[in-house]
């Protein structure tokens, strides 16, 4: 078991550099405690741009930044590559994959995933997208069946290679539908010549009657305008009943031929073994109290979209959006002092700053308090609002002059295909290729 550094103060392990294991370790540099940050790669990624990943118009690096440097030179914390794979709450030590780890106050600050509740061919054939890797995937698959499109020597052989299905009609399949909406109308032609952009479909699926429900009604609205305007074909009021990787089927019966899916459906919290089953409400996150501390312990929290803070006021939870986990971390900061040095906890409250959806090229949708934006100025909001947010100045310069070789050329990024993509053999037919053989 991998023993405390010699010090005095207390070991606060946090797991997961994302929002709010950054904003928490941030917020105890200068506090009486030894940090240990722990996450499986050795960058913060920033969700909110990972569709752009996907469809070539950023690199990966640009939404990417080294988590060693960030904290350089903050002397009470030491990370390390590793993901976690278990937790005993009773003696205080979690399981890891570089070995067991004791703490004095552990943190689960460790995300989400895609839920694609229970579907397991559908989640095979669809693609993901909630890490850097699965958005490199989705554009390498895109890209690759965009190349085949080309050689397909009918439209009918065309259809499936040139058809894309996001399914999940919030923010991020919102802005994935608008990404390609543009890629068929600025960028299709240029590249490829060969294809016809008339036959390049985009839709965007959603069991809901609207896009982006969690929004107001202004801002829903304005955002389906923008996509009917732009050619994305809705499907609202609609249920996925399965996928083959050719055949995207619909309860209704409907059937869209696509090798082309994405599944932005909902999300769950990634929960290391040893919480609780008791412990998890829905959407597969932790149960915590209004300090975010895990119910039925006294040194264990969760925060971000793991955690799901339940009181009178939130019975569901906090959304899962950047801002909360931001917030709790900086407040859970707070509270941990509190503890340790005896002095009382303040609950957690959060303020919701607004929502926004990017669509396209001028084209936005923002909720700020009362203020309901859309269009040009809202457009500018996004994008003044998530290039701060970007960690690292050379990050931020470089997504600017991205955004403005786009914005001038209608053609911007490189969409490359550097390794290819292989789907891995379905369950089944792996299971079936292990058989032995018979005479």
């Amino acid at each position: 078991m991998d023993a405390k550094q010699n010090s005095k103060f207390p070991l606060v392990v946090i797991v997961g550099g994302g929002f709010g294991g950054i904003e928490l370790a941030k917020h105890l540099a200068k506090e009486p405690v030894e940090i240990l940050l722990l996450d499986k790669h050795n960058y913060h990624s920033f969700p909110p741009l990972l569709y752009q990943v996907a469809t070539g118009s950023l690199e990966c690096e640009s939404i990417a930044f080294s988590l060693r440097k960030n904290f350089e030179g903050q002397k009470n914390l030491r990370f390390r590559v590793a993901e976690i794979t278990g937790v005993n709450t009773e003696n205080n030590y979690i399981e890891t994959t570089i070995g067991e780890i004791a703490y004095d106050y552990l943190v689960l600050a460790t995300g989400s995933t895609t839920n694609f509740f229970g579907n397991k061919d559908i989640e095979h054939y669809a693609m993901p997208m909630k890490t850097i890797p699965e958005a490199l995937n989705l554009r390498y698959m895109f890209l690759q069946n965009l190349e085949q499109a080309v050689i397909a020597p009918t439209r009918e052989e065309r259809e499936p290679y040139l058809t894309f299905v996001m399914v999940g009609a919030g923010p991020t399949g919102v802005e994935l539908a608008g990404s390609f909406a543009e890629l068929r109308n600025h960028v299709l032609s240029k590249d490829y010549p060969e294809l016809k952009k008339e036959e390049m479909k985009v839709y965007l699926v959603d069991f809901l009657p609207k896009v982006l429900g969690p929004m107001s009604e202004e801002a829903s609205a304005k955002a389906k305008d923008f996509l009917v305007g732009m050619g994305v074909d809705l499907l609202l009021n609609v249920k996925v009943a399965s996928y083959d990787g050719t055949e995207l089927k619909f309860e209704d019966g409907r059937v869209i031929r696509t090798k082309n899916v994405v599944w932005s459906a909902g999300v769950m919290g990634v929960v290391p073994e040893g919480i609780a089953k008791e412990n998890l409400v829905r959407g597969n996150r932790i149960k915590t109290d209004e300090i975010c501390r895990v119910v039925g312990t006294q040194n264990v929290f969760a925060i971000g979209d793991v955690g799901a803070s339940v009181t009178e006021a939130t019975p569901n939870g906090h959304p899962g959006v950047a801002q909360v986990a931001i917030q709790q971390g900086k407040k859970l900061a707070e509270n941990l002092v509190n503890i340790i040095e005896g002095k009382p906890t303040e609950a957690f409250k959060y303020k919701d700053l607004g929502s926004m959806a990017t669509i396209g090229r001028n084209k936005a949708v923002a909720d700020l308090g009362k203020i309901k934006l859309s269009g040009f100025f809202a457009w500018l909001i996004w994008m003044f609002v998530h290039l701060i947010s970007l960690l690292g100045f050379r990050n931020k310069v470089i997504t600017f002059i991205n955004w403005l070789g786009s914005y001038v050329t209608y053609n911007g990024g490189t969409r490359l295909i550097i390794r290819r993509y292989v789907r891995e053999a379905a369950p089944a037919a792996a299971a079936a290729a292990q058989l032995p053989k018979t005479d």
